[in-house]
């Protein structure tokens, strides 16, 4: 199971549209959200500094009638992305993605040639990470025991921490804001796999106690 947002999508091009809407250099908005990353805030925070009162979703829906959508593409995928589902499909795993993301990225990220047993979104289900019920819902949906999945993603309090908490193998990907500024160069000790790409998962896997057996 894997995360969306740093994890199989680079978020940058997302980021620079709201810069752009805000009037605030790229850069500006970027260093402000490291900062609200290293106190542990909501990065909802960054709108509100920069315009107090806005309603997010609302401006959001302004954005994408101007033509300008911060909704994720396929084209934001990062480079390391499919192949990194082609080579654990080939493995013999089952594949699915569970993320906080709006309702239209399930669509999106389907259209993707890799078969998924499960895509969903936390605004379908509406309950998001870091919930344990979120968590509790991918094991129902999959019908599997925790232990059976492994959750990819980019963030320690988010993904790796409650994926740890509902028995799952959880997986830090160390890129992105968030992996940079809350890992750094440590290894998080609640992560079973740690991977600086999503390159490396599949032979990681492959070597690991984790490792698929059987059908």
């Amino acid at each position: 199971m894997f995360d969306v947002g740093e994890t199989l999508v680079d978020e940058t091009r997302a980021w620079g549209v709201w810069a752009e809407w805000l009037g605030v250099p790229p850069l500006t908005l970027a260093a402000a959200l490291g900062a609200v990353i290293a106190r542990g805030g909501d990065h909802r925070e960054v709108f509100e500094l920069f315009r107090p009162g806005m309603d997010v979703a609302a401006e959001a829906q302004r954005i994408g009638v101007a033509g300008r959508s911060d909704l994720l593409s396929l084209d934001d995928l990062d480079p390391d992305a499919l192949g990194c589902l082609r080579a654990l499909a080939a493995d013999g795993y089952r594949l699915g993605i569970a993320a906080n993301q709006p309702a239209p990225a399930a669509a999106v990220l389907g259209e993707m040639a890799i078969d998924f047993d499960l895509i969903a979104t936390s605004a379908a289900w509406g309950v998001a990470k870091p919930d344990a019920e979120f968590f509790d819902r991918i094991a129902a949906e999959l019908r599997l025991p925790p232990a059976a999945i492994a959750y990819v993603g980019d963030r320690i309090d988010n993904d790796v921490r409650p994926a740890m908490a509902a028995g799952m193998v959880a997986v830090f990907v160390r890129r992105g804001p968030w992996g940079w500024i809350q890992a750094g160069r440590t290894d998080p000790p609640e992560a079973d796999l740690v991977v600086d790409s999503l390159e490396e998962l599949p032979l990681r896997l492959r070597r690991s106690p984790f490792a698929r057996t059987g059908s």
